[in-house]
């Protein structure tokens, strides 16, 4: 018996690793989440909360995979999947609702779904991970869910789309998100379709559309007038690329309770280009289940013989009955129509003519086996999770089965106009391979059956693709003409490079990589050291020079020493060594012998030459790096004097001294100040691991030494005069306190040293 209690704790405690080595939405896993209420009518006062329709929440005790996690919010989620007669609701958890910072591996809100409209139990997992392989979509799994120790049931476990998704795939949490989620669905009406029939009041779409940020209504109309008004700007104001990727997706996993069909179940998203985002969501009547309308010819619903051979044009090619402007506007263009139809061929190909898809669903459908026979509140019978996945299953509505209905719908597509005769694009190349700044770089690609070829590239992530027609009339970088071998060239500015490549023809497009524009091709940044350099600053500033909101702040000058521009986007200003990518310079050209100032107050909110640090008058270190944290240049600066600066002398390539301020100028005319000590050194870090850098000016020779606190001398070099800067090894000395000293003549300083 004994043995036995330790087996049991054993195997619970290598669960527990087990679990805490995954993801919490690990697709392969199913995880075991546990709400325990302190109310026995725990469901009763869920149920008068949801009625409510306010969106309160009960505190509960949490446990995931047996963590615990106090005082969580807990409410019923979804607007036709919960229900007071229901026993299986689905939950929305809030792991931070009454203890701030509380998450699970970084997350704070858990979304349960009951797998309601779906016998298979298979279509949000299976077409989110498809979706993922496209554009940012939710993670997903599933997950045995009890409720004070009774099993509710298995249901599927999606991830948010908060601020921890959006810092994950845009970089930033703070712009503007919206959901397209009007209060009250309209079976016959417009819901959050970005039309303009509410009027030009941004207040009138409130009740369409869920602000999920603290701003926004005035962009989201802005974006909705262009959308429906200014159909040659909707790229300043939509990321197109990723609209036709929603669209796609959508169409092709008949997925239609989205935009499609009632005009819901998605979010926007403004990225720091200003470009709105369609996000995905609720995919858990995808592989149609749901075929209530599409909103075109199929208004009132479809069968699922229609679904297979629906037509991914049809709102350009037919009518809609209420309007659809994300889908209409876009497809008046040739050119989105041939991308949005190779985007389709890449989720047929890639998903479902190779049976992929049956793959993973086969074995998913064996991972979940076992917990569909357990949850006895299941909406549908074992036999029918058994069946769904091939054929059909009947109830309030027939239900497809998903290879039914894949099988079909491949068939249609693969026939489609445009599916077929697309451009084939190989053999993508970039001379020279490892370019450095102030390099005529030229891309490449041998494009077949193509009559136009467009190179997109961007130089950091949170800009927009620029396009540039390639060519293959043997000019412009481009080696024979008429040889199938397409190029452009532009300058290389020494910053990263992303770019992909799109080939059509009359009839159809292809992309290069198949999955552009969420992946692509990236050229790694390199500067020649010198190209910019940190040319002079300034840390004591009294009185010299002001910003643009008169304050006196620290400042650094940077200088393009080359001939050409040169981009400062993909560059990193830092005083810590530890953490190069402290500030990221803007994404802005420095034209040839230009000069930038950064003012180093820590007030970047102040615009982007402000950095979020400041520079210490005592002396410190200073660091300019690339995206890869390889340093472009640094200085470390001594102790500062009130109202001078401290700058190469000659301008641009030679050593660091004090100067008279040449604010955004030459230090060439600069008037050289003495200073009143004849000796002056700095060290840096200080505590200390492996190295020790030091820099000493001094007009005579001296020598530095390390000596413990024994009074032993245990380092002693020497120096001659000038300005030395240098480094000394100190991995091999013990930790503790050491005192550093530079004596030159009768000049003796001395610092103390913490070595880790």
């Amino acid at each position: 018996m004994i043995c036995r209690a330790v087996l049991c704790i054993l195997l619970f405690f290598s669960s527990m690793m087990l679990f805490a080595q995954e993801g919490f939405y690990s697709t392969d896993t199913i995880r075991d989440i546990r709400i325990m209420f302190a109310q026995s009518n725990w469901d009763e006062i869920l149920d008068s909360l949801y009625v409510a329709g306010d969106k309160e929440r009960m505190q509960a005790t949490l446990f995931i995979d047996g963590i615990q996690f106090d005082s969580v919010g807990v409410r019923y989620k979804g607007y036709s999947s919960a229900s007071v007669d229901r026993v299986k609701n689905p939950f929305n958890i809030k792991l931070n609702y009454l203890i701030e910072g509380q998450d699970h591996q970084g997350i704070d809100k858990i979304k349960l779904s009951n797998v309601i409209q779906d016998p298979s139990f298979l279509r949000e997992v299976l077409s989110y991970e498809i979706a993922r392989k496209y554009m940012p979509a939710s993670e997903s799994n599933f997950a045995n869910v009890y409720v004070n120790d009774t099993l509710l049931g298995l249901y599927s476990n999606v991830e948010a789309v908060n601020n921890e998704f959006l810092e994950k795939h845009f970089t930033t949490e703070d712009n503007v998100l919206v959901k397209g989620n009007p209060e009250t669905v309209d079976l016959y009406g417009e819901n959050s379709n970005l039309s303009q029939t509410p009027g030009t009041d941004s207040l009138a779409y409130t009740s369409l559309y869920s602000m999920q940020s603290d701003y926004g209504w005035t962009a989201l109309y802005n974006f909705i007038d262009t959308l429906n008004n200014h159909e040659a700007d909707i790229d300043k104001v939509l990321n197109v690329d990723q609209a036709l990727w929603l669209h796609a997706l959508n169409y092709t996993l008949i997925n239609f309770d989205s935009y499609v069909g009632y005009a819901q179940n998605y979010y926007l998203y403004q990225d720091q280009a200003g470009r709105f985002n369609p996000i995905i969501w609720d995919l858990n009547m995808s592989l149609g289940s749901f075929r209530l309308t599409d909103a075109s010819v199929y208004f009132d619903g479809f069968s699922i013989e229609q679904a297979k051979t629906l037509d991914p044009l049809s709102h350009y090619n037919e009518f809609s009955v209420f309007p659809r402007p994300l889908l209409r506007k876009l497809f008046n263009t040739s050119r989105y129509r041939k991308m949005y139809l190779a985007h389709i061929r890449t989720i047929v190909q890639e998903n479902i003519s190779n049976q992929a898809y049956l793959s993973r669903a086969e074995t998913l459908h064996q991972l979940i086996d076992e917990s569909v026979q357990n949850d006895a509140n299941k909406f549908y019978t074992y036999a029918d999770f058994q069946n769904n996945l091939y054929g059909t299953v009947s109830d309030f509505i027939d239900y497809p089965g998903i290879v039914d209905l894949m099988e079909g719908r491949a068939a249609y597509l693969s026939a489609y106009p445009g599916f077929q005769g697309a451009p084939d694009i190989e053999n993508v190349s970039v001379f020279p391979e490892a370019p450095v700044s102030n390099d005529m770089l030229v891309i490449t690609a041998q494009a077949s059956n193509a009559s136009e070829v467009i190179l997109f590239y961007r130089t950091r992530p949170d800009i927009v693709f620029e396009q540039l027609l390639m060519n293959d009339e043997g000019v412009d970088g481009d080696a024979l003409a008429g040889d199938g071998i397409f190029s452009s060239q532009f300058l290389f500015q020494g910053c990263d490079v992303d770019y992909y490549i799109y080939a059509e023809n009359d009839s159809a497009g292809a992309f290069s990589p198949q999955r552009a524009a969420y992946e692509y091709f990236t050229i790694e940044g390199q500067l020649n050291p010198g190209d910019i350099v940190i040319n002079e600053l300034m840390a004591s500033n009294v009185d010299v020079v002001a910003d643009a909101d008169g304050a006196y702040d620290d400042w650094i000058e940077l200088l393009n020493t080359t001939a050409n521009e040169l981009s400062l986007g993909g560059l990193y200003l830092s005083d810590d060594a530890t953490n190069l990518s402290k500030w990221a310079l803007p994404n802005q050209e420095l034209p040839a012998g230009s000069y930038f100032i950064i003012w180093a107050d820590s007030e970047d909110a102040q615009g982007s030459s402000h950095a979020n640090f400041k520079l210490s008058s005592a002396g410190e270190s200073l660091f300019l790096s690339d995206a890869h944290q390889v340093l472009i240049d640094s200085v470390l600066f001594p102790e500062q004097i009130e109202n001078v600066s401290y700058g190469r002398m000659p301008n641009g390539f030679g050593d660091f001294t004090f100067l008279s301020p040449t604010f955004e100028q030459t230090n060439d005319g600069a008037n050289l100040i003495p200073l009143d000590d004849a000796l002056v050194f700095n060290l840096y870090p200080n505590p200390v691991l492996d190295v020790l850098y030091f820099e000493i000016e001094s007009q005579s020779n001296s020598t530095i030494q390390i000596i413990d606190v024994l009074g032993r001398v245990v380092f002693k070099s020497d120096l001659s005069a000038g300005i030395i800067t240098g480094e000394l090894p100190v991995s091999y000395l013990n930790a503790g306190l050491y005192v550093v000293s530079v004596s030159s003549n009768d000049t003796v300083m001395s610092k103390k040293m913490v070595k880790r």
